[in-house]
């Protein structure tokens, strides 16, 4: 098989394809060859004959003499060549960079004569750039004009001749394309292709994010016509063969900006003192099919991205924010997972069918909290019976060894234009808790009634799993809490209820928050799968995402997948070719949505702290380096630098064993964790940097 492969690549060294197109080309029909073709493809990645990026397969320029790979060029203006396959990065000086920017793919050829620990090299062909368009600021000099990208990686500013404004005037955030560089003595040069708009206007740099992350900005004509000939009107018929909920007690609790509402929940109590608990998702399968515009392009979005002041979605508005949104006093088609409860929270039986119900009220979380914490208000009977069920759910999970991560949020709050006025850190409640642990119980019924018990176990489905962590990185957290005082012994059994037990003693402790992240960067990625493997974290055996179909593609999958299982006891949709690459590259655009999220959040930082330049706030010592620490402000949770050369008082070493900077002379401290008062001294949009100095107390 692996000669078969090498053969097919070598004689097509162009060829960038998918696992089923080669399976196509090598007539592989077998599941069993199948899984040997996957196995040789792995095999031959390791090794270093192919290349792989997202599903496509490559055939590696390097096993054939040359050394191909992907430029990744720092803020200081140096770059990294990765060759990937587990292979050395090069190192690549400014003045050998050619014409590159960050992200290309390059060939480079290494020097005969190497010096240090890194291998370097210069890069003598660019083979595929890694993007066609680029985001900047238009700017005028005395005699041209010229766009200063938006990434400082990119690390060179894009001359625009004045034919090629296409209407654009300094200062507008533009779009350039058809960029060319020919001598890296020269500036590249390229063309406007769209005006985003002001720069520095909320719309333009949301917009000019979006292109950064390649997210899709703008829906297709095709997309929207589909979209727009859905109505509120719902057949008879449909409602016929559907469970009626209409008159039952279903509300909804999000947070106070949301627009798009995915759940709904209700309880009754029975006569038995058992609860009927109703887990309420809105059915978008029902109007987004497969093989459609519509669901091509959710496919390829695979979720909704949540920026501050702005939301891309998966969908259209017209079903994201209003057809398939359980808003309130309209009926709306869904898939509900009914379950019964012993006091115990021991579930007894469950139901799940596609059904219709009518939200009879949407509550925001603070006003949920509200009617828990007064004992009044609308649906307070209902309320208080979810949320004291929802506590004897979450305590028998936590007794099983489900971890508690809190991620610290912060919410802004922003004027008219979209500019921050102020940054407050989000109180979890036990109104967020409530809907967590009925969204968690619903999520896992399903998996459970599709991928539970022998007859099940040849059921394809898409899980959603979480791998055991490495055993290197749990030493490595637990040598780092450990300096803080903190116990962990990294050789339990049971180390979920070691994450339980640490993460419970830091609560309410400066160092919760840093412990927190440090803790969640120690575990495994959870990602989509076919192959079920449970789900370390929340310590399930069956796990699967089923309620937020209208911003996650996993969840309309599942809805898709269920129906069919529950209608005729098998699945017809997906083979498990298909469903493996939409899981690989669902799980690629949730990781990129993540990060594109957490870069709108540190700008909308970044543009608040320019405000206080010279104001001193607490913090906490969030990372230690050889050139400095950086710290992450308590309220704002922004994140800093102090630079080494900034700390005048002694000369400080790096000891990256105890995550510390020690000072030569003074044997002073300053240790991952340490809390710590700074005051602002620069903020540089460009770079998305903030520095901070030391207040002494």
């Amino acid at each position: 098989m692996k000669k078969e492969l090498v053969n097919l690549f070598k004689n097509n060294p162009s060829l960038s394809i998918k696992t089923h197109e080669i399976a196509r080309k090598m007539s592989v029909v077998s599941e069993e060859d199948y899984s040997q073709l996957k196995t040789a493809l792995h095999k031959l990645t390791e090794e270093g004959i192919l290349n792989r990026s997202g599903k496509r397969y490559r055939f590696n320029q390097h096993s054939a003499g040359k050394l191909i790979g992907k430029l990744f060029i720092t803020e200081n203006g140096y770059g990294f060549v990765s060759l990937g396959n587990n292979l050395k990065d090069i190192f690549i000086a400014a003045k050998n960079l050619s014409t590159a920017f960050s992200g290309d793919t390059v060939e480079v050829k290494l020097f005969a004569k190497q010096k240090g620990k890194n291998l370097e090299g210069e890069i003598i062909k660019i083979t595929q750039r890694g993007r066609e368009e680029i985001t900047g600021d238009l700017q005028k000099s005395k005699s041209f004009y010229y766009v200063k990208p938006d990434e400082n990686s990119l690390h060179r500013d894009i001359y625009i001749a004045e034919k090629d404004l296409n209407g654009a005037k300094s200062g507008d955030k533009v779009v350039v394309y058809k960029i060319e560089w020919k001598q890296q003595q020269q500036h590249p040069e390229g063309r406007i292709k769209e005006i985003l708009g002001k720069s520095g206007s909320h719309d333009a740099e949301i917009s000019a994010l979006a292109r950064e992350f390649n997210l899709p900005y703008n829906f297709t004509k095709a997309v929207l016509k589909e979209a727009n000939k859905f109505t509120n009107d719902i057949p008879a018929g449909e409602i016929e063969r559907r469970l009626d909920l209409r008159e039952k007690v279903v509300f909804t609790i999000d947070p106070e900006d949301a627009k798009d509402f995915d759940d709904a929940v209700s309880i009754e109590k029975l006569e038995s003192g058992n609860f009927s608990v109703g887990i309420h998702i809105a059915d978008v399968s029902h109007y987004v099919l497969s093989d459609t515009h519509l669901d091509a392009e959710a496919e390829r979005r695979g979720n909704s991205v949540y920026f501050v002041g702005k939301v891309i979605p998966m969908l259209p508005e017209k079903l994201s924010n209003g057809i398939c949104s359980l808003v309130p006093n309209e009926d709306r088609l869904t898939f509900s997972v009914v379950a019964e409860i012993e006091p115990s929270g021991k579930v007894v039986d469950y139901t799940i069918k596609k059904s219709v119900i009518n939200s009879k009220r949407r509550f925001t979380y603070d006003e949920a909290q509200e009617v828990i914490d007064n004992g009044k208000g609308d649906f307070a009977a209902e309320l208080l019976l979810l949320n004291n069920l929802a506590k004897i759910l979450r305590n028998k999970r936590m007794s099983k060894g489900s971890i508690n991560f809190i991620t610290p949020e912060v919410k802004f709050v922003l004027d008219e234009k979209g500019a921050p006025v102020n940054i407050v850190k989000k109180i979890t409640k036990e109104s967020n808790n409530l809907i967590e642990e009925y969204m968690l119980l619903a999520n896992q019924v399903v998996a459970k009634h599709i991928g539970g018990g022998k007859k099940a176990k040849n059921n394809l489905f898409l899980y959603r799993i979480h791998d055991l962590p490495d055993q290197e990185k749990v030493t490595e957290f637990a040598r780092f809490v450990n300096s803080l005082g903190f116990s962990f012994d990294p050789s339990s059994a049971n180390k979920t209820k070691q994450f339980q037990k640490l993460l419970l003693s830091a609560e309410g402790t400066e160092e919760e928050d840093v412990i927190n992240e440090v803790a969640i960067r120690t575990m495994s990625k959870a990602i989509y799968s076919t192959d079920n493997i449970g789900h370390y974290g929340l310590g399930f055996n069956y796990y699967t995402h089923f309620t937020s179909p209208i911003r996650r593609y996993s969840d309309l999958l599942v809805h898709r997948m269920l129906d069919s299982y529950l209608e005729k006891g098998t699945q017809s949709f997906y083979k498990k070719v298909e469903l493996e690459e939409i899981c690989e590259h669902i799980s690629a655009t949730e990781r990129t949505a993540l990060d594109a999220e957490r870069t709108s959040v540190k700008l909308k930082q970044i543009e608040f702290l320019a405000n206080h330049i010279g104001d001193e706030f607490h913090g906490v010592v969030s990372g230690v380096t050889h050139f400095g620490m950086f710290i992450e402000l308590t309220q704002s949770l922004a994140e800093g630098l102090i630079r080494l050369r900034d700390l005048e008082d002694d000369y400080y070493v790096y000891d990256e064993k105890n995550y510390s900077l020690i000072g030569r002379r003074n044997k002073k401290r300053y240790r991952l964790g340490d809390k710590i008062n700074v005051r602002i001294i620069r903020v540089d949009k460009e770079k998305r940097e903030i520095d901070f100095i030391i207040v002494e107390d």
